[in-house]
């Protein structure tokens, strides 16, 4: 039980990885704050802890709401006393549109929720995570905006993943005087719902053609990564087998971005 005793808040906590990473840490003894906009995808994650064995609560909040988020916090300190592990993970592709048709609420939206929503996220952890001595953070980026950048359209969302991975090697230093550890992990194609907060307008007027006939991740020729593979890399990292990793970005992908 690696993180008994341990507090962990998960964002994004009602599906794909971050549901992901919730069990995988519940189940190495954690207890969960599963951080998420829906109710009712949050409690049924939350049941599926439960029946495992494991615990933890059910937070509503909208990551780019500084209120919703700030009263989340409170709540998880209020009901545990500590916090240990923090895991932002929530985000949305958004759109995927030419720049000229980008409209500007689009760009708004994603960055509220993947870039605000991180820093709102961090904003209200870290003083917890100093009042409990110390602990670790891992913030879910992307292969996009970090070292492959060939998704048509995803201007907003490569910028937002770009952000996310300065953010952390920026404050590797900062919190790294109160013993908080600070990492990104960049998945690839990863089989999660994150479709469904997609939208895509005009992709042939962005793309460049390439076609790879054996697909574009050699580790499995051309199958999408699973969410359990990252929510291992993610549990590694917060754990204290990875107490002299911080400000490091780790590749999920099967080498796709090395690929492409």
């Amino acid at each position: 039980m690696e993180f008994n005793d341990k507090v962990a808040l998960v964002t994004g906590a009602g599906s794909g990885i971050g549901k992901s990473t919730a069990m995988t840490l519940a189940a190495e003894g954690a207890f969960i704050g599963l951080l998420g906009r829906t109710a009712d995808e949050l409690e049924a994650a939350l049941d599926e802890i439960r029946q495992a064995g494991g615990d933890g609560v059910a937070l509503v909040a909208d990551v780019s709401d500084e209120v919703a988020m700030k009263n989340a916090l409170e709540m998880l300190w209020n009901l545990k006393g500590r916090l240990d592990v923090v895991v932002a993970n929530a985000g949305i592709n958004g759109t995927w549109a030419p720049i000229d048709d980008l409209r500007p609420e689009e760009f708004d939206q994603t960055i509220a929720v993947n870039l605000r929503g991180t820093y709102l996220t961090l904003h209200y952890a870290v003083p917890k995570l100093k009042q409990s001595g110390g602990g670790a953070i891992v913030v879910v980026s992307s292969i996009n905006g970090t070292r492959t950048f060939t998704t048509p359209g995803a201007t907003a969302y490569s910028a937002t993943k770009a952000g996310q991975l300065a953010m952390v090697q920026q404050l590797a230093l900062e919190l790294g005087q109160h013993r908080i550890r600070i990492n990104a992990v960049c998945p690839g194609a990863i089989t999660t719902d994150i479709d469904d907060n997609t939208t895509i307008r005009h992709r042939e007027k962005t793309r460049v053609p390439v076609v790879f006939p054996e697909g574009d991740i050699p580790l499995t020729g051309g199958e999408p990564g699973q969410v359990d593979e990252v929510a291992d890399v993610i549990a590694f990292l917060v754990s204290d087998r990875a107490r002299h990793v911080s400000g490091s970005p780790v590749w999920i992908d099967g080498g796709q971005s090395l690929l492409r």
